[in-house]
């Protein structure tokens, strides 16, 4: 398989959907001229002209209601916004009309309109353009939440998602966009929605990271092999709506240990939820608290130093680990 960056599979992605369906179509700010703030839509504007890929002005709440009337009529909008924070400015169209449409209307309309994002800290971009929000839109039905950690993963779960006929709020991470990655080639490479990847297996406990944090549970499993005799299975969610709770279960039953990490806040976030899910239905089988490795509960500071210890390390989630085995 041909090794390429996260960003250059999302290319591939949006380029073979639109050479597939011609309803397929890309809005956003910059992504055509400048071909986009990351360089996602590199090359489309030239390929498939103004009507199909189109700069938009910076309006976020308009740019999504276009999407959201578009996909209405028949269309199948890929909607990009620079960066996770300014989707805030959008929420009233993804929240009360994108997610409740097909609802409100007993069926009969449906949104198969896909939002782009970027998000995550590590750019020394503040607060407002840092934050990791996946857990704001996995708490909302109607919407599904994709969150890929791999190139391939990137590539497969696109292309999913331009063809479900569902609102899909797709999360990337500004990191990820340089890491490479094997990804199948052709158009037939889909990733299902609700199946979760194991990255390692392991039998001591179970690791979950969201986003770039699978890459970071890796990471930690290999510390924890070599230097603890730790062996921790890792789960990547790839999407948190639907979840793969069943994968997680499963994993939880042989290991009697978890760990959850993210790079999101603590209070309210996606740990929060899967840890709530596991003692729910798996609690006989724990022999420690669910664990739990979040971002600092703070607005991401702008300063180098400040910005690194905000978000998680292999450390932390090495050290998380560790506390599961302690005594009680």
């Amino acid at each position: 398989m041909p090794v390429m960056r996260y960003r250059d599979a999302l290319n591939e992605a949006l380029r073979e959907e639109m050479e597939r369906d011609e309803r397929v179509y890309l809005m956003g700010e910059d992504i055509g001229v400048f071909n986009g703030a990351f360089k996602v839509t590199s090359g489309l504007l030239k390929d498939f002209g103004d009507k199909r890929v189109r700069d938009t002005p910076i309006s976020e709440n308009t740019i999504v209601g276009m999407g959201v009337g578009s996909a209405m009529l028949g269309l199948r909008p890929v909607v990009e916004i620079m960066t996770i924070n300014f989707a805030l400015l959008a929420l009233d169209q993804v929240i009360n009309h994108a997610a409740t449409i097909h609802y409100m209307f007993g069926g009969q309309a449906r949104v198969p309109l896909v939002i782009r994002m970027p998000q995550g800290a590590g750019h020394q971009l503040g607060p407002t353009h840092s934050h990791c929000f996946e857990a704001m839109f996995m708490h909302v039905p109607g919407l599904l939440v994709a969150v890929p950690s791999t190139a391939a993963d990137a590539k497969g779960l696109l292309k999913a998602a331009i063809r479900d006929d569902n609102p899909v709020i797709f999360i990337e991470h500004e990191y990820l966009y340089g890491q490479r990655g094997e990804v199948p080639e052709g158009d037939d490479h889909l990733v299902e929605f609700g199946k979760a990847a194991i990255r390692r297996e392991g039998a001591d406990v179970t690791i979950v990271g969201i986003s770039r944090m699978a890459s970071t549970a890796e990471k930690a499993a290999k510390t924890l092999s070599q230097k603890h005799d730790i062996e921790a299975e890792v789960i990547d969610p790839r999407t948190l709506r639907p979840l793969d709770l069943d994968t997680i279960l499963e994993s939880v039953r042989k290991t009697n240990r978890v760990v959850v990490v993210e790079e999101g806040w603590p209070h309210g976030g996606v740990g929060a939820n899967i840890a709530a899910l596991i003692q729910e239905q798996a609690f006989d089988y724990l022999d420690a608290p669910v664990a739990r490795v979040t971002g600092a509960d703070l607005p991401m500071p702008y300063s180098k130093p400040l910005e690194q210890i905000a978000y998680p390390h292999e450390p932390q989630v090495v050290e998380a680990v560790l506390s599961t085995f302690r005594d009680l």
